[in-house]
């Protein structure tokens, strides 16, 4: 079907009964009183009829006007506009022998056409929502195909479906499940530190205890200590056995404390360093253990 204005349709009408209505030739049309003149050619409208002594004149169409026909019509054709809002833009300026030749605009498709296969109404192709992929894209003349992703995929723009990340072959743990829209989630495992402070406090605390039980001098008799020797040894302790100092020392320590002796007890004497030692590891620490190990003197 030709879509043409209603001002065009009266024009057309018009010249027809004028070049049609009498019995003028094919290259002539009929004047109101019913003489017969020459038609105007493409590009000119009739200004004056002809006379018995005078031809037709024709003046050509003005600017935004066009006549693509020879013609007997005193009005030349508007050109037609190509309008944006209804998905068009323009290929091909107006003449004054040419109507506009419009085309469709990127990201539409036409959904109405003239007799002469020239759209002439067009709207958007439809966009793909998340959760989907573009099957078939839009073109000028049809519209986009969309198809929902399927298990195990997802897609956040309408474009492609994307898998789900493989969190254990990147040797993460997945944290939460993918959906259409979304991947799945994935983290690195994490280490605890939990389980690296407690061999240093042991391994610290051990170190000190060692250095605490070389540094234990007794003046008189046996010291039973309860510790286990091979606990000692895989501290790396040296076991406290048969170690005999000289019976009598040269000269007596300046930092010695003398202790006084109760119910015929032995007096021990400790450095101010044996005290220091013993406030940090006192005797309940040590008693924690289950093995004796005897160091003489």
């Amino acid at each position: 079907m030709v879509c043409l204005s209603t001002e065009q349709y009266f024009l057309l009408g018009f010249h027809f009964v004028l070049v049609f209505g009498g019995n003028c030739g094919p290259a002539e049309y009929t004047t109101s009183d019913g003489q017969c003149c020459p038609l105007c050619g493409i590009g000119l409208v009739v200004r004056k009829d002809c006379t018995s002594s005078t031809s037709t004149s024709c003046i050509p169409c003005v600017r935004r006007t066009y006549m693509n026909v020879a013609n007997g019509l005193h009005t030349c054709f508007p050109c037609r506009p190509c309008d944006p809002g209804q998905g068009l833009f323009t290929r091909t300026e107006c003449t004054t022998t040419e109507n506009t030749i419009c085309d469709v605009l990127d990201g539409f498709y036409c959904i109405g056409y003239s007799a002469n296969s020239e759209c002439n109404f067009a709207v958007e192709h439809t966009l793909c929502v998340p959760g989907q992929r573009t099957k078939a894209p839009g073109t000028k003349s049809a519209d986009t195909v969309c198809e929902d992703c399927p298990l195990g995929f997802y897609s956040q723009h309408g474009v492609n479906c994307t898998a789900w990340t493989d969190c254990a072959a990147a040797g993460q743990v997945k944290t939460e499940d993918g959906t259409s829209t979304q991947d799945v989630i994935c983290e690195v495992p994490g280490r605890s530190h939990m389980f690296l402070v407690p061999p240093f406090v042991l391994t610290t605390l051990a170190t000190l205890f060692c250095f605490y039980l070389a540094r234990v001098k007794h003046k008189k008799g046996q010291s039973s200590i309860i510790f286990n020797n091979t606990f000692l040894t895989m501290l790396g302790c040296f076991p406290f056995t048969n170690i005999t100092p000289p019976t009598e020392p040269s000269e007596k320590p300046r930092d010695v404390i003398p202790v006084q002796e109760t119910n015929h007890e032995p007096v021990t004497s400790y450095s101010w360093y044996d005290i220091y030692l013993n406030s940090i590891f006192p005797s309940i620490l040590v008693k924690q253990f289950s093995y004796t190990v005897q160091i003489n003197y």
